[in-house]
């Protein structure tokens, strides 16, 4: 099982490789650019060499990218929602610059627009998106969110439908976020609460599209729709439910990041680590 947390690019997309090695990550999620700004460079040929080497003398794998939190393809606003189109194309490009193979992001808010107007706005962007770049190399997962104001994904509904409308709903997958799904109402506080919720998941949407976990606490209680990470074991969902996730058959194959919160000594990623490395049973 390959366990990890974000990384800061700062320096550099190399360095992140290298945070996450001297962390203790087996995997990482990192952001391809300065996630609170539209516009970028483009990626260096020297950039995306340094990046490859630091992968392959850490061994650090898979390595998973999240999109800007500014993008909003649910947006109707126009201007914001092609600002969000263009951008997220910009991400996935990099990401098969890079060879990153799963691209993360967040449905967006509907902004009092209605879910239906949202979800179709999202459906619409990413079969924009997809037929812009062509390369199938990077898998676009969408991730369980909290419903925190009008945001969407925060049911197991709203993200089947967003792959079933989908013109390539091969290049879809789903990342599991632990707060988020707690938040929005899906108990992962006891093994049988857990398994229940990954139940409802396979019936949904099919355990086949989950392709990573965000392993986030939540500070918020369960239903209670607020996107608060937590440290694991510290919130509402407990050290039971990880205990759980981390020794589930199929879970456990697949790669899980930390999104807690941390200082730049990233001592808190160790410690946080280290006590889900403790859950797992041999």
């Amino acid at each position: 099982m390959p366990l990890g947390a974000h990384m800061s690019i700062a320096g550099g997309v190399a360095n992140a490789i290298l945070r996450g090695k001297s962390a203790g990550c087996e995997t990482i999620q990192i952001f391809t650019k300065n996630s609170n700004r539209w516009r970028a460079k483009p990626l260096a040929p020297r950039e995306i060499e340094l990046f490859q080497a630091a992968r392959r003398e850490t061994g650090i794998d898979p390595i998973l990218a999240h999109t800007s939190y500014l993008i909003n393809l649910a947006s109707p606003d126009e201007d914001l929602w092609e600002k969000s189109l263009n951008a997220f194309q910009v991400e996935l490009e990099r990401c098969v610059s890079l060879r990153i193979p799963y691209l993360i992001f967040h449905p967006g808010a509907h902004s009092s627009a209605g879910e239906e107007v949202g979800l179709n706005r999202v459906t619409q962007a990413l079969n924009e998106v997809f037929e812009r770049v062509e390369d199938t190399s990077v898998t676009v997962l969408i991730e369980t969110t909290a419903g925190q104001g009008t945001g969407l994904g925060y049911s197991f509904e709203h993200i089947a439908r967003l792959i079933e409308e989908n013109f390539h709903p091969e290049r879809l997958g789903v990342c599991f976020d632990t707060c988020h799904a707690f938040a929005a109402g899906y108990d992962l506080r006891t093994p049988d609460a857990f398994e229940r919720t990954l139940e409802e998941f396979d019936k949904t949407i099919g355990f086949d599209r989950l392709k990573a976990v965000h392993l986030n606490d939540s500070k918020g209680g369960l239903g209670s729709r607020l996107d608060r990470h937590e440290h694991i074991g510290m919130g509402r969902i407990g050290l039971e439910g990880f205990r759980f996730l981390v020794n589930h058959p199929q879970l456990r194959l697949l790669p899980m990041v930390l999104e807690t919160p941390k200082g730049p000594d990233m001592k808190e990623d160790v410690e946080n680590l280290a006590v889900l490395r403790s859950l797992i049973e041999e």
